[in-house]
């Protein structure tokens, strides 16, 4: 029996990669509760194709939060979420997540060390944790391997996944998140626990994905303005689940921006393109 999501899916509006005409994720006075204390209130947030945000704000400040709506993984308590032209409590979301690339701490903690990183690659493609659950054909195999290369990482491709360092598991994973040829893509603090060397490769390598018109719209979550790739538009900065500002990127972020939404006087600073921070 198909699914039924199959028929809505087919019912897009023009589109360019699968990707609505219309906005990939939009939010309409969206809140969220959890634990008895609203973690987002009121957010007013719309990724149009072609995009690629950051969001940005102090520990707290619902950033993954936001990211787990917009990956179908939560519901909002208040408001509406749409996702690729979907509304969250309308629609099977274990559907709607397989056009999802998803990279984050908490999918790496599931998939299991011993699998080759190549055999991790694969499982995106149905946006599963174990190969084992569906069949895939050599030209799954030889894409896995390809997305590896194309990041510089092709010599982990028979590695197993738990000997691999900090940064070549960020890769993997990031590769992992386009194996499926996404209409979205979400990055949940990838550069988190990277030394210097890893952090700058995967950046040139998020500067490449974002710089290529075929790629999706990205969104990714940091803490460090340091950590905004070259090529990326716009930028949502929360602060105890408010919007501080929202926009194109050097509107929404400036000094003002940045020190209202951490609470600290601060002074932003680029250079080709790049930006710093710092206390003032």
């Amino acid at each position: 029996m198909p699914w039924p999501f199959a028929s809505a899916w087919s019912g897009w509006p023009p589109s360019v990669r699968g990707v609505p005409a219309a906005a990939a994720v939009r939010f309409s006075h969206a809140a969220l509760d959890r634990g008895g204390r609203t973690v987002l209130r009121d957010v007013d947030w719309e990724v149009g194709r072609g995009q690629r945000w950051v969001i940005l704000g102090p520990n707290g400040s619902g950033k993954t939060s936001t990211l787990l709506l917009a990956g179908a993984y939560d519901h909002p308590t208040r408001g509406t979420v749409d996702v690729l032209g979907h509304r969250l409590g309308r629609v099977d979301v274990r559907q709607l997540r397989l056009h999802i690339g998803f990279v984050s701490a908490s999918i790496a903690k599931l998939l299991r060390f011993e699998l080759p990183a190549a055999d991790v690659v694969m499982t995106g493609k149905y946006a599963a944790l174990e190969p084992w659950w569906q069949e895939y054909s050599d030209e799954d195999r030889a894409r896995a391997r390809s997305l590896l290369a194309d990041a510089g990482f092709g010599y982990t491709a028979d590695r197993s996944f738990g000997v691999l360092s900090e940064g070549e598991r960020q890769q993997v994973q990031l590769a992992r998140a386009l194996m499926g040829d996404p209409e979205l893509v979400l990055l949940d603090e990838p550069n988190a626990g990277l030394d210097l060397g890893a952090r700058e490769r995967l950046l040139h390598r998020l500067a490449a994905l974002a710089a290529d018109p075929a790629t999706p719209p990205i969104v990714l979550v940091t803490h460090h303005v340091e950590e905004i790739p070259l090529a990326f538009t716009h930028a949502l900065l929360l602060r105890e689940g408010e919007v501080v500002a929202s926009g194109p990127m050097r509107e929404a972020l400036t000094s003002d921006t940045l020190s209202s939404c951490f609470g600290l006087g601060l002074k932003l600073l680029e250079e080709d393109g790049r930006f710093a921070c710092r206390a003032v």
